[in-house]
């Protein structure tokens, strides 16, 4: 189970950190624990600002930052400019966070301080090169080192009065594409859109994956029978994305669930998944 007095004990072995902030549920709570613990003179809150940050993203965590009281930083990456990360392999999440680091690396070495992600146990098991690549680059993950698994992030938010205690968690734009598909300005945008009138209808756990001028909507399996009963306004709300065609997946919302795809790779080539 999660400890909190491990993390804070942690937060105070490492000094002075650079919190890699994008307003999850994971990221939040490390932030306002370690702004909490440490004070805003050494934690500064980064957040990551690129086409595969939806726009909503960033204005919660500008938000939260003002309601924290978080010393907070928006810089822009350029992930979409490395050819490996735009041809969408099983990598990509690597090249991600490799740029990650080195943007907010530059940073945390003015600062004296050392990148922490708000990484939790949970995220251990799923195929996560980008954890792989943080690690490799220096950044250290205070929510694993204390034991805490997602449901421990929500509990201790919870407990904590933090509003994102329950918010749906938010991967980035390019997990809604296929790995094989190249991600482009355009694709994003167009995902980007679509999440967004949906999310103005009121759904608040959705993913809208992209497959060409097809759209596969993903929600919580509670919120199906209203987009069945929203169905104009779903269609509506995904066309001004740019897609030609709208369905809508009767599994529900699994976040990834692209992975399955390099799993049956794998076992294709006789390796098995990892």
């Amino acid at each position: 189970m999660g400890d909190e007095a491990a993390l804070r004990a942690e937060l105070r072995r490492l000094g002075r950190v650079v919190v890699a902030f994008s307003g999850g549920s994971d990221s939040a709570y490390l932030a306002w624990v370690a702004t909490s613990e440490l004070g805003p003179e050494r934690a500064l809150c980064l957040t990551a600002v690129s086409p595969s940050l939806a726009p909503e993203e960033r204005e919660e965590c500008a938000s939260l930052a003002r309601e924290w009281g978080l010393r907070w930083q928006a810089v822009e990456t350029t992930e979409l400019a490395n050819p490996a990360y735009a041809a969408n392999d099983g990598q990509r999440c690597y090249h991600c966070k490799a740029e990650l680091m080195a943007v907010a690396g530059e940073v945390a070495a003015g600062e004296g301080a050392t990148v922490v992600l708000g990484v939790n146990l949970d995220d251990l098991g799923d195929h996560r090169p980008g954890q792989q690549a943080a690690a490799e680059r220096g950044a250290a993950f205070p929510l694993v080192t204390a034991g805490f698994t997602k449901d421990d992030v929500r509990a201790a938010s919870r407990a904590a009065g933090l509003r994102t205690w329950d918010k749906p968690a938010a991967a980035c734009l390019a997990s809604r594409v296929p790995y094989g598909t190249p991600v482009t300005l355009g694709v994003l945008a167009s995902v980007a859109r679509a999440e967004s009138g949906l999310r103005r209808l009121g759904f608040r756990r959705l993913r809208v994956r992209h497959y060409g001028p097809l759209a596969r909507v993903e929600v919580g399996l509670d919120e199906l029978p209203r987009a069945l009963e929203l169905r104009e306004g779903v269609v509506r709300a995904v066309k001004a994305g740019g897609y030609s065609y709208v369905t809508l997946d009767l599994e529900g919302l699994r976040s990834g669930n692209l992975n399955e795809a390099l799993g049956e790779e794998r076992v294709a080539r006789g390796s098995g998944p990892t």
